[in-house]
């Protein structure tokens, strides 16, 4: 399973968003939270593809607020689940 990570411009032109709607979006639990690239301070952060293209895809379909927030905490739990699965190899 390929888990390829974009980066906050790439996001951000995927979502034809600002930074800080799309930071505002994370806050109101609209989109998901980054992944961390590193550690420490300067750690970058992404966000997995198939989590922008779902999330893109809600949109389009013009899920409402509360159906989108719900959908958020799922991906945030199915992260730990993909995991699980990929160290079962």
């Amino acid at each position: 399973m390929n888990q390829l990570i974009l980066r906050k411009p790439q996001v951000l032109h995927q979502r034809a968003r600002s930074s800080s709607s799309h930071y505002r979006d994370i806050q109101n639990g609209l989109f998901t939270k980054p992944v961390s690239l590193g550690y420490g301070d300067n750690a970058s952060v992404g966000w997995p593809l198939n989590e922008v293209n779902i999330l893109n895809a809600a949109q389009i379909a013009g899920l409402s607020e509360c159906a989108i927030q719900t959908l958020v905490a799922e991906l945030h739990a199915k992260r730990k689940s993909v995991f699980l699965t990929l160290m079962e190899v």
